[in-house]
């Protein structure tokens, strides 16, 4: 089967996105070419000198014959760089969804002045490190949707509709949307507390190895791994395959978001979301010795999320 180049449905405003984030000018950036409805490029401006047309170059590589419709945000500020393919584009979030509810939680447990119980301390370990299903269903079901939807408000995710009926793994996700989680979890706001945000990366890191592919394949040894990633098959768009990444430590604290859907099987999308994340690790390491990224099974190692039958 021959399989057909698919990078965008619309041009990835990159320089705005840099602004948002506080990138400050000047730039160097690559020169996006206007898209059309079938197609977009990779778009990437940073402060240091070659890496925008590099990231562009060796990201739109990584992508090309390949059958999946990919999504992309990276944040590195060390170097102010920016890059981003189809970023307002919606994927149902399977597993991904379950940073959110953390995020969740520990957002109104701030409101109230209170440490997270014992009960919601296991849920959380257990819906983070091991993917639990039924740990993420007893805390979505605690929060509600009035909650989820007010700490969406207050992160600013307008672009992130939860998933309706109890069904988490259809809430629909953006780049753009877990990029402004990802920069939530990893720098200083006034929506989440420092502890708050160490927690999150704690239990990030201590994600079980059979879940750790995805964008932390390439990393440097010398980096700190935070990840979580998400998977689900249905009948249209195939399989969901998507990789939320935080590398930090050693001067680094940079971001990765990948998401894809129209995968044919897992291994397919976990195969393009490596590709990109060794392209994204080598580039923003040139002298850095990387560890090779590893190597998931054949069958997935968590339950699907509930969705709808037929």
């Amino acid at each position: 089967m021959t399989t057909h180049h698919r990078i965008s449905r619309r041009a990835c405003g990159a320089l705005s996105a840099a602004l948002a984030a506080g990138v400050a000018l000047p730039l160097t950036a690559t020169a996006a070419q206007p898209a059309t409805a079938a197609t977009a490029q990779v778009s990437c401006v940073s402060a240091k000198a070659g890496l925008a047309d590099k990231l562009t170059k060796d990201i739109t590589s990584a992508l090309r014959g390949r059958a999946a419709t990919t999504a992309i945000s990276l944040r590195d500020p060390a170097t102010k760089t920016v890059c981003t393919l189809r970023p307002d584009q919606r994927f149902d979030s399977a597993s991904t969804v379950k940073t959110t509810v953390l995020a969740t939680l520990l957002w109104d447990a701030k409101k109230h002045n209170r440490y997270l119980t014992q009960r919601e301390v296991d849920l959380a370990t257990a819906m983070i490190t091991r993917s639990d299903n039924n740990a993420t269903t007893a805390l979505w079901k605690q929060l509600g949707l009035t909650k989820i939807k007010g700490f969406l408000a207050a992160a600013k995710m307008t672009g992130t509709v939860p998933g309706s009926n109890g069904y988490w793994g259809l809430t629909q996700i953006t780049a753009r949307d877990e990029q402004k989680l990802m920069d939530l979890i990893t720098t200083r706001n006034t929506v989440l507390s420092d502890n708050s945000r160490a927690y999150i990366l704690k239990l990030m890191n201590k994600v079980v190895s059979a879940q750790r592919w995805g964008t932390p394949a390439g990393a440097p040894s010398s980096v700190k791994i935070h990840v979580k990633n998400g998977w689900l098959s249905r009948a249209t768009h195939g399989w969901r395959v998507h990789s939320l990444g935080a590398f930090t430590g050693t001067g680094k604290n940079y971001t990765i978001t990948v998401l894809t859907h129209d995968n044919r099987t897992m291994d397919d999308g976990v195969a393009t979301i490596q590709a990109v994340a060794r392209a994204v690790h080598r580039d923003l390491n040139p002298t850095t010795s990387l560890a090779p990224g590893f190597a998931p099974t054949a069958t997935p190692q968590e339950a699907l999320p509930p969705v709808p039958r037929g």
